[in-house]
């Protein structure tokens, strides 16, 4: 199976926050972000696996800023590793007002997605190569938040992980 690019299968989004988004302070819910980003990330990783792929977890969720009402939200999607069948994605959200020049950064998390075959059977999927001192910097760290992710879920013990083995153990 060939590697690809992490810019092979990067995923823009764009919505605009209706009245219906919102909650009574005219903010986007974040109930509808998340919605917005899985579909963004669903996308990403469909691309990049060439099949069905379902969302395994969702972590490290920030909420940066606020997003109004009217404004404009960009939804950033980068598969940033491949680990046999599950791969992280990176999703950063970025809002802009009406005013030229107020896009700011909003929103960020990993999702985990899986990729299945027409039963419901992990596949493995084509590993990333990245292109960037930025790609390989994330994609060096996707290790740990694999691991701390494993650890937490109780699907890994502290002392297994090569990464994490100091912060737990000492």
């Amino acid at each position: 199976m060939n590697s690809k690019s992490p810019s092979e299968s990067i995923t823009v989004m764009t919505e605009m926050v209706m009245p219906n988004d919102t909650n009574t302070l005219n903010n986007l819910m974040g109930g509808n972000l998340m919605r917005w980003m899985d579909i963004a990330g669903g996308v990403c990783s469909r691309r990049h696996a060439g099949c069905v792929c379902v969302t395994a977890s969702v972590d490290s969720v920030a909420f940066h800023n606020p997003i109004k009402i009217g404004e404009i939200v960009t939804i950033t999607a980068k598969v940033t590793r491949v680990f046999n069948t599950s791969m992280e994605i990176h999703i950063v959200v970025h809002a802009e007002g009406i005013n030229p020049g107020t896009r700011r950064k909003c929103n960020e998390a990993f999702f985990t997605f899986v990729g299945l075959d027409e039963w419901g059977n992990k596949l493995p999927l084509p590993k990333i190569e990245p292109q960037t001192e930025e790609e390989a910097a994330i994609y060096a760290s996707a290790q740990r938040r694999r691991d701390l992710r494993l650890i937490l879920a109780g699907r890994m013990k502290p002392n297994q992980s090569e990464e994490l083995k100091s912060i737990f153990l000492g």
